[in-house]
């Protein structure tokens, strides 16, 4: 009898194994334990970018605001046509020259911009500039002062083109290509 209680025991116990244990070990637990490894991956991942973004935060912090502000300005986050036409008309108007015209070109500019509204991809330079056409009268001096207040203006720009009209009268008509640039 002790004899048959253990035979059917163990009978009992290897059918457990094979039935219940070894399906359940093999099956959901193992699934288990790969999620476990996939989520403490993604939680060291994410320990990792909040401690960078931490470093990133306090290296923004020790810039000094009055830089940080020229720099905005130097290479603002958008484009801000009118204001920089303004500007560039103020700037005109202490040189002595008189804007008659100005253009925004279509298209993007060989700097490689892409539209406003489409996100760029990875590789994509994080710089977007656009391209006005400008047209101005005065004289030689005065364009001269013009294109000194542009190389010292605090927003990114850069005379692609000068095409010069001739004059008799000293007063010539300049058309410029001008570039300004924004950080995407």
């Amino acid at each position: 009898m002790n004899n048959s209680i253990s035979t059917l025991a163990l009978m009992a116990t290897i059918g457990i194994f094979f039935f219940y244990v070894a399906p359940t070990w093999s099956g959901s637990i193992a699934e288990k334990k790969a999620s476990i490894v996939t989520d403490e991956q993604a939680l060291t991942a994410a320990i990792a970018y909040a401690t960078q973004q931490n470093q990133l935060a306090a290296a923004r912090n020790a810039i000094d605001p009055a830089n940080l502000a020229r720099l905005t300005r130097f290479l603002p986050s958008s484009v801000d046509n009118v204001g920089l036409i303004l500007d560039l008309n103020a700037l005109a108007a202490r040189s002595g020259l008189a804007l008659s015209n100005i253009d925004v070109l279509a298209g993007p500019s060989s700097s490689g911009s892409t539209n406003q509204g489409a996100l760029p991809d990875a590789t994509a330079n994080p710089v977007g500039s656009v391209d006005l056409s400008l047209t101005a009268v005065g004289t030689y001096t005065a364009l001269q002062t013009f294109l000194r207040g542009v190389e010292t203006s605090e927003r990114l720009l850069d005379v692609q083109e000068l095409l010069v009209k001739g004059s008799d009268t000293g007063v010539y008509t300049y058309q410029m290509k001008i570039s300004l640039y924004w950080l995407r």
